[in-house]
């Protein structure tokens, strides 16, 4: 996101300031008028870097999915590092972010599941790339390509219920513990 002098570009600062305004008044009702007004930009340089409201909504989830993926795969490609406590870190510093941005990302899902215009996309890109990072991951710890695909898919699972969980109870202690169990059966140590 940031250029060879690491300041972020003028379309990285306005990506960061829709996610950061839809992270704290949600999607629902935002327009693009709407939201340049509320982050000092214009509708219009909002539609020159990113097409429409759709593709700025599929934008803001693609970046923070990459991100995360990013995240886990340096984790996972440590030479030291092993599976489980590659993923158990990961989900350490998932949890966090997500106390923010877990109910915007929750209700884009929610939006792709209706096939809403804006969200489309999103189909297949929350859950095929997670697969392919898990699988990997777990195929290092020893699974079969076949059981692995099948476990990434439940880990995935797992995770966005245990992020669904602490984003209803606050509960981040118990929520970890389940994770740390769940990772215990999948990759004992």
């Amino acid at each position: 996101m940031a250029d060879e002098a690491g300041k972020m570009s003028g379309r990285d600062t306005l990506l960061h300031a829709a996610l950061e305004h839809f992270a704290d008044r949600g999607v629902t009702d935002q327009s693009l008028r709407g939201l340049a007004a509320e982050i000092g930009t214009s509708h219009r340089m909002l539609i020159y870097h990113f097409g429409s409201r759709e593709g700025l909504l599929a934008e803001v989830v693609g970046t923070v999915e990459r991100q995360q993926r990013a995240t886990l795969a340096e984790l996972a490609d440590t030479a030291d590092a092993e599976p489980r406590e590659a993923v158990l870190r990961f989900w350490s510093l998932v949890v966090g972010p997500a106390l923010r941005y877990g109910p915007l990302f929750f209700e884009l899902s929610a939006h792709a599941m209706q096939a809403q215009p804006h969200a489309r996309a999103l189909r297949a890109a929350l859950v095929e790339p997670w697969l392919d990072a898990l699988s990997q991951l777990l195929r290092r710890a020893g699974h079969a390509p076949a059981t692995a695909r099948v476990h990434a898919r439940l880990g995935l699972a797992v995770a966005r219920g245990l992020l669904h969980d602490v984003l209803l109870t606050g509960e981040v202690r118990a929520v970890d513990e389940a994770m740390e169990s769940f990772v215990d059966l999948v990759l004992p140590g």
